[in-house]
Order: C-alpha cells, then structure tokens, then sequence
C-alpha cells in the first residue's frame, strides 16, 4: 500500500537571524541554488501552452501583447460626490477601471443615521443608504463604458442592483454592465468579521445573485472570491492559495446545489489576490493557483467549458507590508509586487498608494500607484512576453511546492466537511500564522526596512488625507431629506414583499430590486433580512 506523502508545513518555522537558511513564508526552504534536479519530471505536461489547459503559463495564447490588464485603483471616501470627484481624476490620469471603497456602516448593512453607526460615517469608504448616492457617486460616468468592482459582501446584492438601477436611469441596458461584486462572504467569517447573516441566508444571497446576473447581468462577475483578506489577516502564500480554493469550491456546490448547471455561471467567478514582496514566490503562486483551478473545475466539478476553468484574478499589492515608518520605501515595495502581478499573469491590479498605512490616499499618492502600474506596462519589459519566468528552475520548483502543500492543506479542509464547517479550523491556522510573521518580525530572523532595521529618528512630514468631520451630519441630513421624499406606503409594501420572499426560497434580488427602486434603504432592507434570518454569532 502506497504510503501518504510527509505532512510539509504552510508557516515559515521561528529558526532565529543567525540561522544560514532561508525560507518563504510559507515554510519552503530556498536552496543556494537550483538546477534541473530540483523540478519535477513532465514539465511540460505541467506547463502546456498559454491560453490551454491547465492555464499554468496564462489564460490567454498572448496575454498583455494584444490586451493589458485592467488598471484599477481603489477609491472612495466620504460622501458620493468626494469619491465622484475622485472617480473622475483617476479616469482623466489613466485608470482603466473603478474600485469602490465602502464605510463601514454601508459593509454592515445599516443607514448612516443607525446610532451603532456613530463616528464611522464616510471614514473607511463611501456611506452609501440609497439610490440618491449611487446616483452621485457615478454621475456623469459613463457605466456602459466603465469596468465597476465593489468591494462589498454581505449587501452585495443590494449594491449591484442600485448599480443596474443607475445604469437604467442612464439608458445602459443591464446587460452591457461590466465589473465585480466582492460577494465572498466566508472570507468574512474566516478573516474580516463585516458578515450580517448566518452562513446559511448568506450563501443563498449569494447563489441568488449568481442566478439573477445569468438572467439580466451576463458579463458581471459574480463574486470575487478573496485570498486578499486571509493575507492581509496574516496568512502566508500556500495558506491564501488553499484556503481560497476551498471557499471557492463551496460556493460552486453551493449553486450547483440550488440547481445551476457548472458551465452557467463558471465563466463569471472571479477571484482576488493579495500581492507580496517575495517576487518569486508571488510569480509562483498564480502560477500554480491556475492550474490547481482548472483540474478541480474539469476534474471535480465536470466542467467541459475551458472558460470555467480559466481562472481570472484581481491582484492587490499587500496593505499588511506597508509601514507607516519611513512611508516612501513603501513607492518600492508596491513597484515589487505589481511586477510579480504582472509576471505571474494578473488579470487586473491595484497599486496601493504609499501613504496607506497613515491613512486613505491622497491624490497625490493615488497617481504615482497609477503611475507604477502604467511604468510596469510599458517600461519593465514584463508584458512584452509570455510567462517570462517560465522555465527558471527556481520558479518551476516553487510553483510546484506550493500547489503540493496547498493540495495537503485542502485536504485537511474537506476532511472537515468543508469550509463552512471549518471555518475554526481555518481561523486557527491563520492565526497561527500570523503569530510566526509577529515573532519572526520581532527577533529579526524578518526584515523589514525601517521598521525593525535601518531605522532613523528622523520622521518623515507625509500630507495624508483628512475626512471632513462634518461629513457625517451632512450624510445624516441627506438621508432624512430622501426618506421624507417617498411613498412610505410603497416602501412598507416593498420590504413586506421582501419578507414573503425571505420566508421561502424564491430569489431574493428581485424583491430588493423592486424595494431600491421605491426608495427604500440598505439598512432597510437589510433589516428586513436581519429579523428573518437573525445575525450571526461569532463563536
């Protein structure tokens, strides 16, 4: 009987700055050097072309040469017209495309007026209660000529629809909308903590969402299912990999469960990277995250269409590896890590701003991200061919070890009953994870330049963004003027409407729809939903 491979870690071990080793953060130790001893046997079979199955060396034959990817840059702030504004410089420097920042309040699925949301009002994102400030938010922007991603989960069904309904009002036909819903709601549970519902309600909500878009919104991604957030939370990169592979794996039977046929709605996930300064281990990564997608899609799922296997990701650099100390280093480390997005196939990437650990954004910081990515385009050389590193012993070494540890961690996972019942599990380990990074960091084994070595007294005059602390009254004020403005009896039949529909198992978005369009609130709507699927409890 075939024995079962050694159990090979997902955390880089605490050996102390003396020892001679050298590992990822992933716990993969890095040899002096590598020859062709150190890759596998069948390559090639591994590799296959660009553009074909298993996707190793990218999803397209030739990938930037005919198309770049997607410049997107995160904003959003304070109240709808501040992100417009914003929204609009970063179109006129060159921004292929929108990210939308929501506050905190609008992540949670309350009304800016909600006393729980006292002092958070506009400052993480923009407060959003209604179609007034969907509609100021996207006023004179185009949306049949815009790509949207909304970083939103838990009410992403109710921001895509003020999104379709704006559209609407601009004689944009449904189904010429492009972009994402963030609407990866077990990350949520695993690392973030902005969930509403129990995981049951909210993985209906989100399989609605994929039924409803098939039928009105064809070209939306309908989820972009994150890796990000367990990174930024404090995993390493085999753990990102794994464990965004299982959530995806549950959200694919979750739908294949509600009666959605694989190839129907495979062709619009969407997934979401975080990007680090380790460039190898990044370029490694995506590399054999597409092939590891592609089997599961053809192999578990029975997928015949290659567009459901074909995994498209966002890439973000790394907000966790931004330091507040000597914050322009920060310029270096995101130019890093958008090359290892680059290289390692993105499909659409945002740059952080360098003064992201002190506080939003300015304008100023926002145009040299833009900037890094639009240098990387046409200066670096790395879109000029495909899969540049393809070949290297290293990388092919890497890209291997990563996709056998994280197929080991999966593993443990199913074993489990899946991720829903292993969100504890996954928890645990994140956690673990990010005590290793803490304790590597505190006795140097890790540095990071100017935080813990080659530290100055010096400290450096950074402009930062201020949000006007008036912001929230004049939110508050707006949202009482648009709620005296109404029918409230329409509005009462609405969210009724929306109840039956929540008691029993027809599609929830319809009855939201129809409920935003008679000028009812997030936070309404959302308590509606609230009071029949109860919240969740953390345990």
């Amino acid at each position: 009987m075939a024995t079962k491979p050694e159990h090979k870690p997902s955390i880089a071990p605490i050996v102390g700055p003396d020892d001679p080793r050298r590992f990822t953060d992933s716990g993969i130790e890095i040899e002096t050097v590598y020859d062709e001893d150190d890759v596998r046997p069948g390559l090639q079979e591994r590799l296959g072309e660009p553009g074909e199955f298993p996707f190793t060396r990218g999803i397209h034959p030739d990938m930037y040469r005919s198309r770049r990817w997607t410049m997107r840059q995160y904003a959003g702030y304070a109240t709808a017209k501040e992100t417009n504004e914003r929204f609009r410089y970063l179109i006129e420097h060159g921004s292929t495309g929108l990210s939308m920042a929501f506050d905190l309040p609008t992540q949670l699925g309350r009304d800016s007026d909600d006393p729980l949301c006292a002092g958070e009002v506009g400052r993480t994102g923009v407060a959003i209660d209604s179609i007034d400030d969907m509609r100021r938010v996207f006023d004179q922007i185009p949306l049949g000529e815009v790509s949207t991603s909304m970083t939103i989960n838990a009410p992403a069904a109710i921001l895509l629809l003020l999104y379709e309904l704006v559209g609407e009002e601009q004689g944009v036909p449904a189904e010429q909308l492009r972009g994402t819903t963030q609407n990866d709601i077990l990350k949520e549970y695993i690392a973030r903590g902005n969930f509403i519902y129990p995981p049951g309600p909210a993985m209906r909500l989100t399989t609605d969402l994929f039924a409803y878009c098939r039928e009105r919104i064809p070209k939306w991604n309908t989820i972009s299912i994150s890796g990000y957030h367990m990174r930024e939370k404090g995993c390493s990169a085999v753990q990102e990999v794994a464990f965004m592979l299982c959530n995806a794996i549950a959200y694919v039977q979750a739908a294949i469960d509600a009666g959605l046929k694989i190839d129907e709605f495979g062709p619009r996930l969407a997934f979401f990277f975080n990007g680090h300064n380790n460039v190898f281990q990044e370029v490694a990564k995506f590399r054999a995250v597409r092939r590891m997608w592609a089997r599961i899609m053809r192999e578990r799922f029975g997928s015949e269409d290659s567009s459901s296997q074909r995994i498209r990701f966002h890439t973000q650099t790394g907000g966790v590896t931004l330091a507040a100390q000597q914050p322009e280093n920060n310029i270096v480390r995101v130019a890093l890590q958008g090359f290892a997005a680059v290289c390692g196939g993105t499909q659409s990437l945002h740059t952080n701003g360098f003064d992201e650990a002190l506080a939003l954004p300015t304008e100023r910081a926002a145009r040299i991200a833009l900037r890094t990515q639009q240098i990387l385009a046409h200066e670096s050389g790395a879109a000029d061919t495909v899969d540049p590193f393809a070949g290297s012993y290293f990388v092919e070494a890497l890209t291997d070890e990563i996709e056998e540890r994280a197929l080991d961690l999966m593993e443990k996972v199913e074993e489990l009953g899946g991720s829903v019942k292993a969100i504890p599990f996954i928890r645990a380990e994140v956690e673990e994870s990010a005590w290793g990074y803490e304790e590597r960091y505190r006795i140097k084994q890790d540095i990071v330049v100017g935080v813990n070595e080659y530290v100055t007294d010096q400290v450096d005059d950074v402009d930062i963004l201020k949000v006007d602390p008036d912001t929230e009254r004049d939110q508050v004020e707006r949202l009482t003027a648009f709620k005296a403005d109404r029918d409230q009896d329409a509005v009462a039949r609405r969210l009724d409407e929306l109840r039956e529909v929540a008691k029993g198992d027809g599609n929830l978005l319809h009855p939201i729809r129809a409920a935003l369009a008679d000028r009812a609130t997030i936070g309404e709507a959302c308590g509606v939903m609230r009071e029949e699927f109860d919240e969740y409890q953390e345990v």
